[in-house]
Parts: structure tokens; C-alpha cells; sequence
């Protein structure tokens, strides 16, 4: 009953902590109880003790999973149910392997696997099909970003080992305390701790004090049109949505501004890739051009193409009848007065949603079920290379689409190719008022720190915002209102260290998991009797 307690402790914990209502001082000793329960059912349990370590780490990531992301339901049911369920149960095979480890070495070496294979498991979240690194734990930070000014330097990975730090030094004050019943023990272990949590978040407000906003200034205008995605999106038409921009634009764009946004898929019909600059988006998109011959503009847009030969079938394309296929995007278009339309298609897609994971393997057993339940309509169709649309006053912007924001690495590919700031266009809406679109503009604000680029992000129903090169929301729009805002940026051209080596703690951590695990088996092999 006491480990049931623990593990529930733990999963509430780790709840409490997580933005945008949360405090992270927890997390630095939320995982301790699931620990400390490991520890007793390995030291004093002889029958299923596997089973028994799996169910208790279960109990922890569901609760956590739970009262964190529940608000995926509103979108999805089936995608909701699926990420709760399957998430929790990825977290406690990667305990569950802790706890291998940790029966055949010693506390260091288990507590280094530990660090290292949840790191593995954070960087598999960000990379495989069935992506999901919603809750990385670097991402905790980001309505605390004064804390972590150092991301620029690790990107998330570093608050990953630095969560983990602390609970490992909290969690052998707990043990040594236990062994030999000495306070003393324990005022240390708080010591160490405060140490540990301090020494960074002061070098943080070091690096704070030095940043300085880099880079010629311009002029941007961020529109929010407020449509529901459930009952008005796909049934207004796109001559409605361009007379709304226009309107939005009009109470803030001016001579001096140089980009317009507007939010994804606002121009919601399916327009032909191929004719493009004949759609009712193209023509709005001139006729706000011609007004303001200075800006860019800059919106998300969905495109099909339809075809009918077998050479131009890809493993996303989508087949309505024999010989009859189609290719789904949802797009990022930019137009000027001066160059030809830019595009760039979403390439990071909502598993469930846009995308039928390993559909070589699991669409022969599974059929379409995924698809149905899910909520796809349509497999989406992506690009390998990250694009940086480039502006008529020559600066250059990444065209983030909605999920692509969580994915720091990711992030910095724009950056690589040129992007002096970022753009995020989204549609939050399919959550509801509740913590889904909160989080997802306050990770936002680690894409920023990462990489020392403003943000601009423009939301279809909110929260539509500025972010500058420190992480900090300097002007936005709530939830749920319709209007624009304007703002300032800066134009930074620099690279930090995060954008030039990516996520290199996670391919340390990688190397490390294998080379601990291997010895733990070996070692464990070799002092079997008989062997």
C-alpha cells in the first residue's frame, strides 16, 4: 500500500510541476517516491517483482500523463486515449529497464543508465513516427525561462539532466538516511540540492544580464481571425476569410510595416498546388499586397494535388480509386509585390491526425483504423528540407507550422538556412479553452532562447504573440478574440551554440545507455553460478 502511495505521489508531483499552472521546483524530487518504491519491491519482494516495478511506474506516467495532456480528448478521442495510454506505458518500459540495470550494478552506474536511457527515450520522441515530446522534461521551464537562459547552449536536453540531477542526489539522501539514521544526512542531501538547482539558475540570470536584443528592428502585424475550427473553419469559404484579413489589417498595418501574419490553414478550401496563383488566397493575398506594397505577407493555406500516375505515388500519397491518387498539405505560402510566391509544406505531423505512423507494418493489420478513429482524413504530405522564406527588405523567416514549435532541434534547421527570426502560424482551437494551446505558446518561448530569434505567432483563435530573443512575451492577443496586434522585432543573424550542434547531450546520453546496459548484462552473466 505504501508503494501505491509513492507512485501516486510521484505522478501528482510531476503534474504539479508542469506549466502553465505548475511550479518546477518539483520536479526535483517528484520522481524520488517512484524511486524509493523501485528500491523496496527490488530489496524485499521475491515473486513478479518485474511486474510489480512496471505496474507502480504505470500508475505514476498515467496520472502524470493524464492531468497534463487529458485536453488532447477535445480533438481527438481515440488520438487522446491513445497518447495518455501509450506514453505512460513507453515511460515505465524505460523504468522498467532502469530497474534491470539497477538489480546487476551499483547506485552510480544505475543512476547514470537512468539519466542517460530517459534522455534516449525524450530524443526517440522527437525523432520516430509515433512522435510525442509534449512532455519532455526540459520543456517544464518555459514559463520559468529566466531560469534556463543556458538553453541556448543545451536546448532542452539540458533541463532533462538537470531534472534529473537533482532527484538522484535527493534519492541518495533518502537511502544513506534510511541505512544509517543520520540528519545530518539528509541537511546535506539539501544542501547538494540547492547547489544543484541554484548554481544554474544563477548562471541563468548571468546570461540574462548579457543578452541583448540583436539585429535591425521592422515592423510586423499578427492577425487573429477567431474562427471556430468545429463550426465555422471549413464552412466559410475563402472569399470570407480574405475580406476578414483585410479588415483585421486595416487596424494596425501601416507604411511602415514589412510583414503581415495570418494563422494556419486560414485559407481552409483545398486549393490545386498548381494553380495556386489563380485561387481566391493568391487574389486576396495581391489585393493587400497592392494596398501596402512594402509587406510581405505571410499564411497557412491547405493544398492537394491529383494525379493519376503511379510514378508520382510517395509512401504519404492518398489513394481514392485505381489509378487515382492525391497529395495532402497543409502549407505556409509568402507573397510581396516583388518575387514569386514562397511555399513550404508542415513536415513534423500530429500522429493519429496528419499522419498514419509505420504504415508499411500497421496498415496491413490494422487497416484504415487508425485513420478513422483518429480523425485523419488524409495522410499529409511533408518536405525533407526546412524552408526560410526570404523577405522583400531581404530578411529571412522560418515558417514553423503548429507542432513543428516543439521540436527544438528541428527548429533550428530554419536558422541554419538562413532564418533572422521565427514564425509560428497555428490553429489551437481543437483543444478548447485549456492548458493544450497555453503550453503550446509558452514552449514557444524555449524556441526563442534555443535559438536567440523573436517569434512571431499568429493563432487562429489565439493566443497570437511577440516573443523576443529572451524568451519573454512582450505583446500578445488572448484566447478566443479576434483582432491583430503590432510589434517591433529584431533581425538576428548570429548562431548559437544550440543551433551549430543540436541536440549532442542526447547522442552523449545515447552512446552512455548503450555502453552501461551492455556492461550490466555482461558483468550480471559472468557472476551467475556456473557461468
Amino acid at each position: 500500500m505504501k508503494n501505491l502511495i509513492y507512485a501516486i505521489s510521484s505522478g501528482l508531483l510531476l503534474a504539479l510541476a508542469w506549466p502553465t499552472y505548475g511550479f518546477p521546483l518539483l520536479l526535483f524530487f517528484a520522481f524520488v517516491p517512484l524511486l524509493y518504491a523501485e528500491f523496496k519491491v527490488r530489496n524485499s519482494e521475491k515473486k513478479f517483482i518485474k511486474w510489480k516495478v512496471f505496474g507502480l511506474a504505470y500508475l505514476s506516467f498515467f496520472l502524470w500523463n493524464l492531468i497534463t495532456t487529458y485536453w488532447i480528448y477535445f480533438s481527438t478521442a481515440f488520438g487522446g486515449a491513445f497518447a495518455i495510454l501509450v506514453n505512460s506505458l513507453l515511460m515505465a518500459f524505460v523504468f522498467m529497464l532502469y530497474h534491470i540495470v539497477a538489480k546487476r550494478t551499483g547506485f552510480s552506474a544505475a543512476s547514470a543508465f537512468l539519466i542517460s536511457i530517459w534522455m534516449v527515450f525524450e530524443k526517440l520522441h522527437l525523432a520516430w513516427e509515433f512522435s510525442w515530446p509534449w512532455l519532455n522534461l526540459g520543456n517544464a521551464f518555459s514559463e520559468f525561462q529566466n531560469w534556463v537562459q543556458w538553453y541556448e547552449y543545451t536546448g532542452t536536453f539540458g533541463g532533462t539532466l538537470w531534472v534529473w540531477l537533482g532527484n538522484i542526489a535527493v534519492f541518495k539522501a533518502v537511502l544513506l538516511y534510511k541505512e544509517f539514521k543520520d540528519k545530518s544526512l539528509i541537511y546535506r542531501g539539501i544542501f547538494k540540492l540547492s547547489l544543484l538547482v541554484l548554481i544554474p539558475i544563477g548562471i541563468s540570470y548571468l546570461l540574462l544580464s548579457q543578452v541583448e536584443e540583436k539585429g535591425e528592428t521592422m515592423d510586423v502585424v499578427i492577425l487573429q481571425p477567431n474562427i471556430n475550427p468545429y463550426t465555422e473553419k471549413y464552412n466559410t469559404t475563402d472569399t470570407r476569410i480574405g475580406e476578414l484579413l483585410l479588415k483585421l489589417s486595416e487596424e494596425k498595418v501601416s507604411d511602415s510595416t514589412r510583414l503581415i501574419v495570418a494563422p494556419e490553414t486560414v485559407f481552409a478550401d483545398g486549393t490545386v498546388l498548381s494553380n495556386f496563383e489563380q485561387s481566391e488566397a493568391a487574389f486576396f493575398s495581391r489585393q493587400l499586397i497592392n494596398k501596402y506594397p512594402q509587406a510581405n505577407f505571410l499564411s497557412g493555406i491547405s493544398f492537394y494535388e491529383r494525379f493519376n500516375d503511379p510514378a508520382k505515388v510517395r509512401e504519404q500519397s492518398n489513394q481514392i480509386g485505381p489509378m487515382d491518387w492525391y497529395d495532402d498539405y497543409n502549407s505556409a505560402f509568402l507573397m510581396n509585390a516583388e518575387d514569386i510566391p514562397q511555399l513550404y509544406h508542415k513536415s513534423k505531423l500530429v500522429v493519429g491526425v496528419e499522419n498514419f505512423p509505420y504504415q508499411n507494418i500497421l496498415k496491413p493489420i490494422l487497416g484504415d483504423v487508425m485513420i478513422d478513429l483518429g480523425g485523419t482524413v488524409a495522410m499529409k504530405t511533408t518536405q525533407e528540407d526546412r524552408e526560410a522564406f526570404v523577405l522583400n527588405n531581404q530578411s529571412f523567416t522560418g515558417p514553423i507550422i503548429c507542432y513543428e514549435s516543439v521540436y527544438g532541434e528541428y527548429v533550428t534547421g530554419y536558422v541554419e538556412n538562413g532564418a533572422d527570426f521565427l514564425s509560428i502560424i497555428t490553429n489551437d482551437a481543437w483543444w478548447g479553452n485549456t492548458q493544450g494551446h497555453q503550453q503550446h505558446l509558452s514552449y514557444a518561448k524555449l524556441r526563442a532562447i534555443e535559438t536567440r530569434r523573436d517569434v512571431v505567432r499568429s493563432a487562429n483563435t489565439g493566443i497570437s504573440a511577440f516573443i523576443n530573443q529572451k524568451g519573454e512575451v512582450t505583446k500578445s492577443l488572448g484566447y478566443e478574440k479576434q483582432g491583430s496586434i503590432k510589434s517591433d522585432i529584431h533581425l538576428n543573424s548570429n548562431k548559437t551554440f544550440y543551433v551549430k550542434h543540436g541536440d549532442y547531450l542526447a547522442r552523449v546520453a545515447q552512446f552512455l545507455a548503450l555502453f552501461i546496459f551492455l556492461f550490466a548484462v555482461v558483468k550480471y552473466k559472468r557472476n551467475r553460478p556456473g557461468i
